[in-house]
Formats: C-alpha cells, sequence, structure tokens
C-alpha cells in the first residue's frame, strides 16, 4: 500500500486464541519520570511473532535520535476552522504539508513535481485516498459498476477496498493478466515497487488502452527500499507518510493529481466522508517531512545520518542476514532485484524492499501454515491472489523481533504439512 496495512491474514487470526496484531510483545513495566513514558517488552519464545501486517517500528531508533526537532506546539486557540486554505482547490489541505511534499519530492527526485499542472489532496492515509480515487474515475454515465483490477501477486487489501461498499461504481475484477481479453472500461491499480513482491511495476491490460484508467501506488518509491531510476509523472499518484517516515500512526497519505476534474471529485469524496483531514495530524506530518528534507541537506551537524541513508543501511543489513538465513535451507527462496543506478544516492544498489516475498520451492506446501507452526505469523499468497507456497513478511518491525524472526527460521530443519 500499498497505502496502510492493517488487514489480518484470516488463515492466522479467525479461527485461533492467538494474540491480535501489535500484541504479541507484552509490557511489563512502566514509568513516567520526568514526564516520559517507556515500556519493557518481553518477546518470550512462546508467544507468536505477527510479521503479518507492515508496522513500520524499524524507524523509532531514528526518530530517538531526533529528539526535539520533530516537536511543535498548537495553541488552543489555533485549528479551530474547517478549511485550511479556501484558495486552493483542496482546501482542507494546510500549507506547509504541501510545501513539505513538494519541497521533499523535488530532493529525493522521485516525482516531478510542477506547480500548475499538478493539485496534491491529502488524505487520512491513502487508503481513504484509494477509495476516493475509485470514485472519481468511475464513469458517471454507466449502469454497470466498472472492474478494478491488479496484476497478481497484488496488495492484499485492494480486493476488500473495491468490494467492502458493494458499490453500484466499482467493483473487485480480480488479476490484471486475466482482464486483457475484455472489452469493458476498467481501473488498473499499479503498485510499483509492489507489495508483496518490492519489483517495479507497469500497468498489465492493454497498455493502459483507452477505456482504462490506472492509479500509481506508489507507498515505496522511496530511496530507503529501492533505486530511486526515474522521475514519475503519472496523472494519478498514491504516496503515505507511513511507509515514507515510519509514523503509520498519524494516518496522512496524499495524491498528486494531474486532471482537474478528477481532483474535484476526490476531493468531493473526502468532503462527504470527512469533511477533510485532521489539522494536526496535518502539521506533524509536515514538520516530520521538513526534518527528513533537512537531514538529506547537510542542515544538521554530521552526527545525525540522513534519514534515507539510515533506513536504506538498516534494511540493507536485514536482507543480507535473511538471505544468509534462507540460503542454509534449500526448500525456501526469496525474490531477487536487479542491479539499478540510484540518482539519489548517486550509487548502484539492489532494492530492500519493506516486505520479504519468500517462496516453498516444494509448490504443495502451504508456507503461511508452515511457519505459523513455527510461531511466525505472515500472510500467505492466497490473499494476494498467487499460490499459497507464497507468503510475505515484514521487514520493518523492530530490531528484537527481526531478531527472534531469524533465529525461528533457521530453526526450521524441514518443511512438512
Amino acid at each position: 500500500m500499498c497505502g496502510t496495512d492493517t488487514a489480518t491474514g484470516g488463515l492466522v487470526i479467525k479461527n485461533s486464541t492467538l494474540p491480535p496484531p501489535c500484541n504479541h510483545n507484552h509490557p511489563v513495566s512502566e514509568s513516567t519520570e520526568n514526564g516520559t513514558r517507556s515500556v519493557v517488552n518481553n518477546l518470550s519464545s512462546e508467544i507468536p511473532l505477527n510479521l503479518d501486517h507492515g508496522d513500520p517500528r524499524m524507524f523509532e531508533s531514528y526518530w530517538k535520535k531526533v529528539g526535539d526537532r520533530c516537536k511543535f506546539t498548537i495553541e488552543g486557540h489555533e485549528s479551530l476552522s474547517y478549511f485550511a486554505n479556501p484558495k486552493n482547490l483542496c482546501w482542507f489541505l494546510e500549507p506547509k504539508l504541501e510545501e513539505e511534499i513538494k519541497k521533499l519530492h523535488k530532493m529525493v527526485g522521485n516525482v516531478k513535481v510542477e506547480e500548475e499542472d499538478q493539485f496534491i489532496i491529502v488524505g487520512n492515509g491513502s487508503s481513504q485516498l484509494i477509495q476516493a480515487a475509485f470514485y472519481a474515475l468511475s464513469p458517471l454515465d454507466d449502469s454497470n459498476p466498472i472492474n478494478v483490477v491488479s496484476a497478481a501477486p497484488y496488495y492484499s487489501c485492494y480486493p476488500e477496498m473495491a468490494g467492502l461498499l458493494k458499490s453500484g461504481l466499482y467493483k473487485w475484477g480480480g488479476d490484471a493478466h486475466s482482464f486483457n481479453d475484455k472489452e469493458e472500461p476498467f481501473i488498473e491499480m499499479v503498485t510499483s515497487p509492489n507489495n508483496p513482491s518490492g519489483v517495479i511495476r507497469e500497468p498489465v491490460v492493454n497498455g493502459g488502452g483507452a477505456k482504462g484508467k490506472v492509479i500509481y501506488d506508489l507507498a515505496y518509491y522511496w530511496p530507503q527500499y529501492t533505486p530511486i531510476t526515474a522521475k514519475l509523472d503519472h496523472d494519478l499518484m498514491l504516496f503515505t507518510v507511513s511507509k515514507c517516515t515510519g509514523h503509520a500512526g498519524s494516518r496522512i497519505g496524499w495524491a498528486i493529481v494531474k486532471d482537474k476534474e478528477v481532483a474535484k471529485r476526490m476531493i468531493k469524496f473526502m468532503e462527504i466522508s470527512t469533511i477533510g483531514v485532521a489539522k494536526e495530524s496535518q502539521l506533524r506530518a509536515a514538520k516530520l517531512l521538513g526534518v527528513i528534507s533537512d537531514s538529506c541537506s547537510n542542515v544538521w551537524s554530521p552526527n545525525l545520518e540522513s534519514f534515507f541513508e539510515y533506513g536504506h543501511l538498516v534494511l540493507k543489513e536485514r536482507w543480507e542476514k535473511l538471505r544468509e538465513v534462507v540460503k542454509k535451507n534449500p526448500l525456501l527462496s526469496l525474490q531477487k532485484y536487479p542491479l539499478q543506478y540510484c540518482h539519489f544516492f548517486g550509487d548502484f544498489s539492489e532494492s530492500h524492499p519493506a516486505f520479504a516475498w519468500m517462496n516453498c520451492k516444494n509448490g504443495s506446501k502451504d508456507l503461511e501454515k508452515i511457519l505459523r507452526g513455527n510461531k511466525i505469523l505472515v500472510r500467505g499468497g492466497r490473499q494476494f491472489g498467487t499460490d499459497p507456497n507464497y507468503v510475505r513478511i515484514s521487514m520493518v518491525c523492530k530490531e528484537e523481533e527481526f531478531n527472534l524472526f531469524l533465529q525461528r527460521l533457521s530453526a526450521i530443519k524441514e518443511i512438512s504439512d
């Protein structure tokens, strides 16, 4: 999510007594001395390790080093109005957030940002913006709902997003690969880098023909996850703070839209559903994005590294460790990525995605079930429209969780049902 990753694996949770997501660490002590709250976690060998969801706790250690640079104050008399900027098409978008979004994209070079032919729309996470885009791209004069498709393996929440409301405007149409022979209007979700596999994607349906509309979910197109190979310039692109900075709880996403009428319809969806987006979250997001830009421009003291450099190095190290463990198990394999030139870092690099896409070489095995039996909770391939011998594993968990994952994975000596 490509955007927000809140769904839990139905096979894992619904019919079991396992703890819910995020509760596999049990707090055992707490203190509030000097106004600071600290929680000590106990990772017991008996507790299932939940790597099903993409909760980006990996970034906590970086933001602790940042300290007071991210603090800001909102006085009681501030931000009372519904309106952030009445002159803007997206009237609830805070001007400071819009400024920091453009500044960061220009610095990273992942998106072409122009002043005149683009509209930035803020949402409550990219999940809400996906729904707004479905609404905006649906035909107004068609009695049949438009098909929403995505190439398998696709983000596991897309079918639910497209089908939850049972809308007369749009419906889930399945794997985009199987839609090529149909002469029907469609909306294609292109997640690039892909969630779950991490590979770079392009549209697959008729080259995005005249009847098709394409939404680019670019939640992971940031240099900590993948080489920045080009400035993208698509009609509708989605991003989210949760994957960019790690602050999933702030629930801020943004869309960059070229077509003014599409932008208007997306904004109308936001007006009807939530009357905009909380200013407090927007202002916090603006502060965080500004801190990241500063960290990459040598504004800070040399003892605090670039945020993207930090994320890149941590994920690179984790991927190297995971590949070493998988290398010793002849029945497991991982997605491979090409060496590409990253314009942001000025060097060649592989992708180090937020999720590992692992498969069991024995295609008859249910790998999710096998890992669950070893107290590792992951999301199985069926939920991504593919085979059960594949699983998606979060790589952005806390350090102690990742180390425990490697320990448990290393202990699997054979694959059996």
